[in-house]
């Protein structure tokens, strides 16, 4: 069975930086669109990167460009997101996802998700 289990979440002061994995088994990935998806109290679930398992474009959300980096590493099956300079707006619960769709920037097109990871960004 495919799963994918994020780690790394946390509480961080505005300024600070987390660094989130996503650990992937169960089924070759390969020719999947890995992503990171947040979802803050009383909001919707919104795109924050993404990238394909074999390379190639990375993709971000405008609120994140040039604070988060997305990257993976084929040998651990895993997936990162680098975030520095978090704002308190950056506080959620960060999930992992991959699809085989080429919409990956829509979470109903998201085919397997993590189980999310919490963030907590202090002011």
């Amino acid at each position: 069975q495919e799963q994918l289990v994020e780690s790394g979440g946390g509480l961080v002061q505005a300024g600070g930086s987390l660094r989130l994995s996503c650990a992937a088994s169960g089924r070759t990935f390969s020719t999947y669109a890995m992503g990171w998806f947040r979802q803050a109290p009383g909001k919707e679930r919104e795109f924050v990167a993404a990238m394909r398992w074999s390379g190639g474009n990375t993709y971000y959300a405008d609120s994140v460009k040039g604070r988060f980096t997305i990257s993976r590493d084929n040998a651990l099956n895993t997936v990162y997101l680098q975030m520095n300079s978090l704002k308190p707006e950056d506080t959620a619960v960060y999930y992992c996802a991959a699809t085989r769709s080429p919409r990956f920037l829509n979470s109903d097109q998201i085919e397997v998700w993590g189980q999310g990871t919490l963030v907590t960004v202090s002011s």
